[in-house]
């Protein structure tokens, strides 16, 4: 187990969502500000670690033919976990996320990860998958965030930032700081077709780098 090899595959090299192309339904769905963002890669993280750990616990038991039954049963359990714990603590995220927090069961992430890692790998390092792959698809949410709030709304931390009565962190509720005059902003971004097109031009500025990087390396390594 190498933690910074798989801290880098799963927030740069291999990104759940920016390389992968995977959970493309919350990233468009929840992305329009900082809050939803954040809110939404913490629950996905949580879900990926604790189901990693059970399905590598039970790798050995589970039989071949309903392995997939069997994941969606203990990814189902931890998610009901997550969402009874929003409801009951952070209610504002709650409202905010709505039904994407029980269609977490279903999430290509979760369940990509579980049949190509947990699977096959010994607990520690699944949930040390389950933790990176987490951390990459909160930065590609986040980012994708940050941006289309800005573009969209002229604003920055959305739901988490309270600048009305002085600099408060608050979990829903706030507008944000406000950067571009009310009105500026393109509202297309916060809509579904602006979701498409930010996520679209995130992936291939990633994918121009990533080729550039690696043939870079190539280059280096031909050198030798």
């Amino acid at each position: 187990m190498n933690f910074g090899k798989q801290l880098k595959e799963g927030v740069i090299t291999n990104n759940p969502v920016l390389v992968q192309i995977l959970g493309m339904c919350p990233t468009l769905a929840v992305s329009t500000s900082l809050f939803n963002g954040i809110g939404m890669g913490i629950c996905a993280t949580l879900v990926l670690m604790c189901s990693n750990l059970v399905i590598s616990l039970l790798r050995n038991i589970i039989p071949n033919k309903v392995r997939i039954a069997a994941f969606i049963v203990v990814i189902a359990g931890f998610v009901t976990c997550v969402d009874l714990l929003l409801k009951a603590f952070v209610p504002a995220l709650s409202d905010s996320l709505g039904v994407f927090i029980p269609l977490i069961v279903v999430n290509c992430i979760i369940l990509g990860r579980a049949e190509a890692f947990a699977y096959k790998n010994p607990p520690l390092a699944s949930v040390v998958d389950g933790l990176t792959q987490g951390i990459g698809f909160t930065c590609a949410l986040t980012i994708l965030s940050v941006a289309r709030e800005f573009l969209g709304s002229g604003t920055f931390g959305g739901g988490l930032i309270d600048v009305s009565n002085g600099f408060h962190i608050v979990l829903g509720g706030a507008d944000g700081i406000r950067i571009l005059p009310e009105g500026i902003g393109a509202s297309l971004i916060t809509q579904p077709a602006g979701g498409f097109l930010s996520l679209g031009i995130f992936i291939a500025i990633v994918t121009f780098l990533l080729k550039k990087s690696e043939e870079k390396a190539a280059k280096k390594e031909a050198t030798k």
